[in-house]
């Protein structure tokens, strides 16, 4: 091996571009039918387009070919947007919005009307030969949108009937093994999905209308997640009602724990169509569950109640799916991309069918992350992944610390994963260390550290953030002079305060973040329109927590370099969040450069505009940090400089 050179930190050249960084296919949604798998992807490289993959005989292929987009906009974030039976996947279409049926190896074929409606979430009703799933009907001239649970002919041609209607949002339709019965989840205003929810189950006629109803679980203090079915007809959930969302079932019209243990086998539901379990058999479950952060796969005996996890070498396990023998799920690790990845219940062997990533990069220049705890406000404790730089052809001089760069996650009600992220490593190999905080408000922690945010979104988040950085500057394990803070929509937002109401910073990335929480709350969409009255307070009431936790009134407290992205399509926070904080800025002569960018969303698709957006934010913390990049970088206008 060379000797190695020695460079500052932040000077680092690295084998980790922005196009390798940029180029990263994202896998979601795993689906089985039969003896093969579906999935979907995300393709910067082609506009973002999403593609429904399958794995069958031993070969992978693309199923939905271009133009379509697999992607559905129900509540915005979308999920749930394709299903599976028998070789003939059923489609959103981002164009559209309207269903498809595509025969593998077929070209696609509308089902649906062209009408203001979306759908998302579907199963298939074999029995009566129908898709029963979520509908958003944005035809109506009242502010909000309206949401049901509706059935469609497989043979196509309407816009569904609708099964339940009433509630604000709906979600997870699911039919018992017979097809006598169909369960559901469904919650109203104020309240997310994570914060309170129902459990409801419907007998089904003869001839597909809903009979009787009964609800099972859930009411105002709890949150419900992923009903399912056990082969044997009885219903399994996983509810938080002990602080945990852990597993349970109804029998004999009673609701029963079935797996206590201090860990989440669930996360919020930002979109459709997570799984974290699924049946063996009548008596066995695999499943995964969350503590601190790190997944672990594991088997629960129905009959015992035992837990017994599986070593696996995944610490990020999602989408897990389960068939006779295998089990199939979406598996990371710190030193693996997401991975399609099979688990043989019989061998116990698990078997790598998809990658992310192909391209393998030398583990001397990937940084694994540490868990961390630190103390925070109110003597409460945070949690956080810490990654230290790391490439095995640079070190830096003797007596030097590296910059840090703290990630706030989005949501906020959301976590850090551990799975690897070549964004994190494209910090990281050039000499930058990198905080990926799980504040308070996060999820994998139980009830009660997820509910720390509730009433102190804007406090609770900053404060971990700043006592992370200063936890570790305090060891000296990082520059505490050279501390930056990143982050997007709500961690953008995180990011903003930060810079407004603490002096720990000294530079910021805002990546589609909000500035004034008074024109979030009136611009937002329905899924997200009442998030507010639990995060601050109701509005407009409570008007004087709206405006003191509104960086866009408190411009002349920053005093710290600010470089801003925005897709000028974001329809979730609006490119007026970002402009208007850029004026003000500008009028006020402080360091800010802003870079939006046409044709993007609320996070950015297109792998120009990410590799534009990192290059752009390592050019900004190389002039405010003085450091030389390796890199050649495009110049970035920064205004004030």
């Amino acid at each position: 091996m060379s000797e190695r050179k020695v460079a500052a930190y932040g000077s680092w050249g690295s084998p980790i571009t922005s196009d390798l960084a940029a180029s990263v296919t994202h896998l979601m949604e795993v689906m089985l039918d039969g003896d093969d798998v579906y999935w979907r992807e995300l393709r910067p490289t082609e506009l973002g387009r999403h593609v429904v993959m399958r794995a069958a005989k031993g070969r992978t292929e693309e199923v939905t070919p271009p133009p379509f987009n697999v992607r559905t906009l129900v509540h915005e974030y979308g999920g749930g947007a394709f299903l599976v039976a028998d070789g003939i996947v059923y489609f959103s279409n981002y164009a559209d919005q309207r269903l498809y049926r595509q025969r593998v190896g077929d070209q696609p074929q509308a089902i649906t009307p062209v009408a203001k409606l979306r759908y998302a979430d579907g199963v298939i009703d074999r029995h009566r030969r129908r898709i029963i799933c979520v509908r958003e009907d944005h035809s109506v001239t009242a502010r909000e949108t309206v949401n049901t649970l509706v059935s469609l002919h497989l043979d196509g041609g309407d816009e569904g009937d609708v099964l339940v209607s009433g509630n604000d949002f709906y979600s997870s339709p699911r039919l018992s093994p017979d097809g006598s019965h169909l369960a559901w989840l469904t919650w109203n205003h104020p309240n997310m999905p994570w914060d309170a929810s129902e459990l409801w189950v419907g007998e089904l006629r003869a001839d597909g209308s809903l009979g009787s109803t009964e609800r099972m679980a859930g009411g105002s203090d709890e949150s419900i997640l992923q009903p399912e079915w056990s082969p044997d007809g009885f219903l399994h959930f996983v509810s938080d009602r002990t602080d945990w969302w852990n597993l349970y079932r109804c029998r004999d019209n009673q609701v029963e724990s079935i797996c206590a243990v201090d860990a989440e086998f669930g996360g919020p539901s930002w979109s459709f169509g997570f799984s974290s379990y699924g049946f063996q058999s009548v008596q066995r479950v695999l499943c995964a569950y969350n503590r601190l952060g790190t997944w672990q796969l594991a088997e629960l005996d129905l009959s015992s109640r035992k837990l017994e996890p599986i070593k696996s070498p995944y610490s990020d396990i999602t989408y897990l799916r389960c068939a006779p023998n295998r089990a199939v799920f979406l598996g990371g690790s710190p030193t693996e991309p997401e991975s399609i990845v099979q688990f043989n219940l019989t061998t116990r062997q698990f078997e790598v069918l998809y990658r992310s990533r192909e391209l393998r990069v030398d583990t001397g220049y990937i940084s694994t992350p540490r868990a961390i705890e630190f103390p925070t406000s109110n003597n409460l404790t945070a949690h956080a992944f810490f990654y230290l730089p790391k490439n095995h052809d640079f070190s830096a001089p003797t007596e030097e610390l590296p910059p840090l760069i703290v990630i706030a996650h989005g949501g906020p009600t959301s976590a850090a994963r551990t799975t690897l992220n070549m964004g994190v490593q494209f910090w990281t190999s050039r000499g930058l260390a990198v905080l990926d905080v799980n504040y308070g408000g996060s999820t994998g922690y139980g009830r009660a550290y997820r509910r720390r945010l509730y009433g102190q979104w804007g406090i609770v988040d900053v404060d971990d953030c700043a006592h992370g950085a200063e936890y570790l500057a305090k060891r000296k394990e990082v520059d505490g002079r050279r501390l930056a803070i990143r982050g997007g929509s709500a961690g953008g937002y995180t990011t903003l305060c930060a810079l407004t109401f603490r002096d720990v910073f000294k530079a910021g990335a805002s990546h589609f973040g909000i500035s004034d929480l008074e024109v979030f709350d009136k611009e937002t969409h329905k899924f997200e329109s009442r998030y507010n009255l639990t995060l601050i307070g109701p509005y407009p009431k409570r008007r004087d927590l709206y405006r003191e936790r509104s960086p866009i009134h408190f411009i002349d407290r920053i005093s710290s370099p600010v470089i801003l992205f925005q897709g000028l399509e974001d329809k979730i926070v609006p490119p007026i969040q970002a402009e208007l904080i850029v004026k003000a800025l500008r009028s006020k002569g402080m360091l800010v450069a802003y870079i939006p960018f046409e044709g993007e969303q609320h996070g950015f698709r297109r792998t120009e505009n990410i590799k534009r957006a990192l290059e752009a934010e390592l050019y900004f913390y190389s002039k405010v940090f003085r450091f030389e990049p390796a890199d050649p970088l495009e110049p970035i206008k920064i205004d004030n400089f």
